[in-house]
C-alpha cells in the first residue's frame, strides 16, 4: 500500500532460475470410431462394426466404456460385428469354447443370440471372409477383410513408412517369430 492507502502491484523481478518452462497433465482425447449399417428409410440402426482397438482392451476407462457399449447392442436387435486384430490385452468376453486363438472376428445375429459365429484365427492364416449381416429381406454381404487390408496397405505404402527391423510389441510366441522373421526375409524387408 501506497502512503494514500492504495494497492500498489509489485513489479518481480525475474531471475533465470526462478522462470521456468513446464508442462501439465492433460487428457489423451481417443476418439473410438465404429461404423453402424442403418435402414435407409427409418435410419434404424441394423448392424454395428466395431475394430477394437488398445483402449478396448486395455483395463480402464475405455474398456468399461466399450463393454457398456457391447453389451447395450447385445441387448437389443441389432446385429455386431466385433473385429479383434490386436494380440495385446484380453478378448472380449464370450461363453463357450473360444479357442486360443489370437485374432478374432465375432458375428453376433440379433435374431440368432444368444448364439453367435466366432472366427478364430492366428498370425500364420489368413483372415476368414465373413457375411455382415444385414435385415432378412436383404442379400448379406461378403466381407474379405483380408483383401481388404492388403490393398489398403498398397495403396498407402506401408511398405515404406513402417520399420520391420524391430520385433513387434507384444513379442510373438517363438514359433510364429521365427516364421515371421523369415517371411520378412523373403520380402527383402529385414
Amino acid at each position: 500500500m501506497d502512503a494514500g492507502g492504495r494497492w500498489t502491484a509489485l513489479k518481480p523481478t525475474p531471475s533465470a532460475s526462478s522462470v521456468l518452462t513446464v508442462q501439465v497433465p492433460v487428457p489423451d482425447e481417443v476418439r473410438e470410431t465404429y461404423l453402424e449399417v442403418r435402414e435407409t428409410c427409418t435410419d434404424t440402426v441394423v448392424t454395428v462394426v466395431e475394430i477394437l482397438s488398445p483402449t478396448n482392451k486395455r483395463p480402464g476407462r475405455g474398456q468399461r466404456l466399450y463393454e457398456y457399449k457391447r453389451m447395450e447392442v447385445l441387448a437389443s436387435r441389432t446385429h455386431l460385428v466385433e473385429i479383434d486384430l490386436v494380440r495385446a490385452g484380453e478378448p472380449m468376453p464370450i461363453i463357450g469354447n473360444g479357442g486360443a486363438s489370437t485374432y478374432r472376428i465375432l458375428v453376433s445375429r440379433g435374431d440368432c443370440r444368444p448364439n453367435a459365429t466366432l472366427y478364430a484365427f492366428g498370425v500364420r492364416q489368413p483372415i476368414p471372409p465373413f457375411s455382415l449381416p444385414l435385415k432378412p429381406t436383404d442379400q448379406e454381404l461378403a466381407v474379405d477383410l483380408g483383401q481388404i487390408l492388403h490393398d489398403l496397405y498398397d495403396r498407402a505404402s506401408y511398405d515404406l513408412r513402417l520399420d520391420y527391423k524391430g520385433n513387434p510389441h507384444p513379442p510373438l510366441p517363438p514359433v510364429e517369430a521365427v516364421w515371421a522373421a523369415e517371411l520378412l526375409r523373403q520380402k527383402g524387408l529385414r
